[in-house]
């Protein structure tokens, strides 16, 4: 039980996780991978090795520390945390395993001096009461999957039905249930998670659905990176008619249908949940410019689907930009980074839109400082991270 005197106590602590919190959570990681193999699968060694995992935890505890009395401040980081682990399927016994490594973190690392008994025991409390508020979110979820029309609990085996090249780096997977069951639905930008056996160990990993819902398949489109394990085993491993294991869609960035027009910018393979988002807008009269950057036309996925739509849809107006583009790139409408100028340009005449937008970190900060310079409201402009999430201020 959590009780004031634990509020304030942890209240208190706020200003040292500030000065070395990501020292703590460092600690923390190390322990909790190192002498607990059976949650390694739930957690993505590349962004263990950036410190992005590390950052994105530091930035979770202050925020729940700086509002532990006050909880709806905490505003969307909570349905953000509870749909990855959804994704991910994160249970209820995963949480003591975390908890326990994370109070002996604060003892080691703060010392036994600042985190006295008294201390640890107020984290203990404050702890559980987080914990106990994700489970309970996390099985609602969990549970309306399930019922729904097509639904599942747990892992459910999908078989490859096409693989598709999609540029030099991205390959698209169409995954069709494997006992030709009822399909899941889903909204248009949420993901699903793999897990996926690679060199006999298992891996998890989240990927956006690329194609919006038609009741028969789910569509997957993963760019394989240099150091990636999953991404680079789904490439040269996983062929047509092998099985995969999937959880069910997840995911709060949707698309939400208004009369205002819509902009879509995306960035490299940001421009996966961009496409679902483009094929349910277009089913209704709606505006739509889509705008996608690129290092090069070599590793711009789905250009060809993308002018197809418009050549059929004339509310959809498009435009590209290449970093690096090559001599054959002709058809992109601008060179360099989308800077404030292109964007400016490229937007509709009125700035009451609504916007969304994906891609490498420093590409979304850049475009949301945008946004706002050209005169977007910022309650219109909705965006996600692919990993864990960060600030873009």
């Amino acid at each position: 039980m959590l009780s004031a005197e634990h509020r304030a106590i942890v209240k208190a602590t706020v200003p040292l996780l500030e000065s070395g919190g990501e020292a703590l959570t460092t600690h923390f990681y190390n322990m909790l991978i190192n002498e607990h193999p059976e949650v390694r699968p739930l957690f993505n060694q590349a962004n263990q090795a950036s410190g992005a995992q590390r950052r994105a935890l530091a930035n979770g505890v202050l925020m729940y520390a700086r509002h532990i009395d006050q909880l709806e401040q905490l505003g969307g980081l909570v349905s953000t945390i509870i749909n990855k682990h959804v994704a991910l399927n994160i249970l209820p016994e995963h949480y003591p395993i975390v908890g326990q490594c994370l109070l002996r973190s604060i003892r080691e690392v703060l010392g036994a001096e600042i985190a006295t008994d008294a201390v640890i025991e107020a984290w203990a409390a404050a702890y559980q009461q987080l914990a106990d508020l994700l489970i309970g979110l996390e099985e609602k979820m969990y549970a309306e999957r399930e019922a729904a029309p097509g639904g599942w609990r747990g892992t459910r085996h999908f078989r490859v039905a096409r693989k598709v090249r999609e540029s030099d780096e991205i390959t698209s997977f169409h995954l069709r249930p494997a006992d030709n069951g009822e399909l899941l639905a889903f909204h248009p930008g949420q993901y699903i998670g793999v897990r996926a056996l690679v060199d006999g160990e298992e891996a998890r990993r989240s990927y956006s659905l690329s194609a919006a819902p038609n009741g028969h398949e789910y569509r997957i489109s993963v760019k394989r990176e240099p150091n990636g394990k999953v991404s680079t085993h789904l490439h040269l491993q996983v062929n047509e008619g092998d099985v995969l294991e999937l959880f069910a869609p997840a995911g709060d960035f949707k698309l939400e249908h208004t009369d205002k027009p819509l902009v879509l910018i995306s960035g490299g393979i940001g421009i996966t949940p961009t496409l679902a988002m483009l094929q349910a807008a277009l089913a209704t009269d709606r505006p739509v410019h889509f705008i996608h950057s690129a290092r090069h036309g070599g590793v711009h996925a789905f250009r060809n689907t993308i002018e197809d739509l418009a050549a059929r849809h004339p509310q959809l107006k498009r435009f590209y930009c290449y970093e690096q583009p090559r001599a054959e790139d002709a058809h992109a409408h601008g060179t360099g980074y989308l800077d404030e100028a292109l964007l400016a340009e490229w937007l509709p005449e009125t700035r009451d839109v609504d916007v969304y937008f994906l891609g490498p970190i420093a590409f979304m900060k850049a475009v949301k400082k945008h946004l706002k310079a050209v005169g977007v409201p910022e309650a219109q402009s909705r965006y996600e991270f692919f990993g864990p999430a960060s600030a873009l201020e």
